[in-house]
């Protein structure tokens, strides 16, 4: 039987609902892994202050993975890993996105840059970041991200991007691809993407972590609910897709668990970590190494 070491998990889909809202008995069961000697970090797409609050209601204490895995801290001020575009590229990028009916959002690990959609869709303007607390996550709103990276010359850890056309986002990442070596554009959703520099993903920010606490990527356990969470999925030793989950998230897991609405979390948990013992005891009984 395996032993899991870690689990990671992502936030929006997984943990926390549409309304902004953890589940009581989401909340017990990480805690339950914890008390077994197993830490649990999160894994998401989130600035790094909007995922620390959801950390701290959660009672995680260790590093987490943000900005698509391009920041990965346990405190704003003393990151272990960043990793951000140039000024030039990140102006550059904007100006392309521009020709686009988008929204786009630029976002610092301390503030987000957002440019007001240039497009007269209701749906377009309907999809935005409002997950994003503002008192915990500072906001700017401004005409022209090109125009204002002009005057305000900015390195991002990552930029994000809403397309009222889905069509839309394959092309701009088969442009990107072709015209940069420092970035990779990631699909999120059918009509989102978020472009990252280049190497940085949900799992290499993962890998770096479990290289960090020594562990093998047999040891851990990945639960998603998005494209972007396939890969890691797909990497560790266990890979869980929420019920919810779209059909390929789904087909890439090893094990699908209920929908987050059916207490998708608590349920994998207590079918994969309730026979597990607690690590400390595993380690006093020299099953496993320190």
């Amino acid at each position: 039987m395996m032993i899991y070491r870690m689990l990671a998990l992502n936030i929006d889909g997984t943990i926390v609902n549409r309304s902004g809202k953890i589940a009581k008995e989401t909340k017990e069961a990480i805690e339950y892994v914890q008390h077994k000697g197993v830490p649990v970090t999160l894994v998401t797409s989130r600035s790094f202050n909007s995922a620390k609050k959801v950390a701290k209601s959660l009672n995680l204490t260790g590093p987490i993975i943000t900005h698509g895995g391009a920041y990965i801290a346990s405190e704003l001020e003393k990151p272990l890993y960043v990793k951000k575009i140039s000024e030039t590229i990140t102006y550059e990028i904007a100006h392309f996105l521009e020709g686009f009916p988008c929204q786009i959002q630029m976002a610092h690990e301390r503030q987000s840059i957002i440019g007001k959609t240039n497009s007269p869709s209701k749906e377009l303007a309907r999809l935005s970041w409002q997950r994003e607390s503002r008192l915990l996550y500072s906001k700017q709103y401004v005409d022209s991200i090109s125009e204002h990276l002009t005057a305000n010359p900015m390195t991002v850890p990552k930029i994000s991007v809403i397309l009222e056309r889905k069509e839309d986002v394959w092309d701009i990442i088969a442009a990107l691809t072709a015209m940069y070596d420092e970035v990779d554009a990631i699909p999120i959703s059918e009509n989102s993407l978020d472009i990252v520099p280049k190497g940085v993903s949900k799992l290499r920010g993962l890998m770096y972590l479990t290289e960090r606490y020594a562990l093998k990527k047999e040891q851990v356990v990945m639960v998603g609910a998005g494209v972007d969470d396939m890969d890691a999925m797909r990497c560790c030793g266990l890979g869980v897709a929420m019920g919810g989950a779209p059909a390929e998230v789904r087909k890439a897991a090893d094990w699908v668990t209920r929908s987050q609405h059916e207490k998708g979390i608590p349920y994998f948990i207590s079918e994969v970590f309730r026979k597990q013992h607690p690590i400390p005891f595993l380690k006093k009984m020299n099953i496993i190494k320190s």
